[in-house]
């Protein structure tokens, strides 16, 4: 599990720019669902497919920096653990 959270965390900043990206085309996704109701269907359709990317793109980004965050609790636990350990053993 250490493994997959350090792929996944190894940039959070590429993380936080996919995360942007995605609530950027969300915002999209919404006007064309609004223009849709007002217009013709089919842009509500293609808002649709434009929030259903938008999701997935958000979600990817949002679990990278999770990761990332998770992983440096979970750094900092193990560091400060061992260094006890070690103050106790002398």
């Amino acid at each position: 599990m250490i493994k997959l959270l350090e792929k996944l965390g190894q940039d959070p900043q590429h993380s936080l720019m996919l995360f942007l990206r995605g609530l950027g085309l969300f915002v999209i996704g919404l006007l064309f669902v609004a223009l849709g109701y007002f217009y013709h269907y089919l842009w509500q359709v293609i808002g649709i497919i434009t929030l259903a990317i938008a999701c997935l793109l958000s979600a990817w980004g949002y679990l990278g920096i999770f990761a990332n965050r998770w992983l440096n609790i979970l750094y900092r636990t193990q560091s400060s653990q061992n260094s006890t350990t070690d103050t106790n053993s002398r």
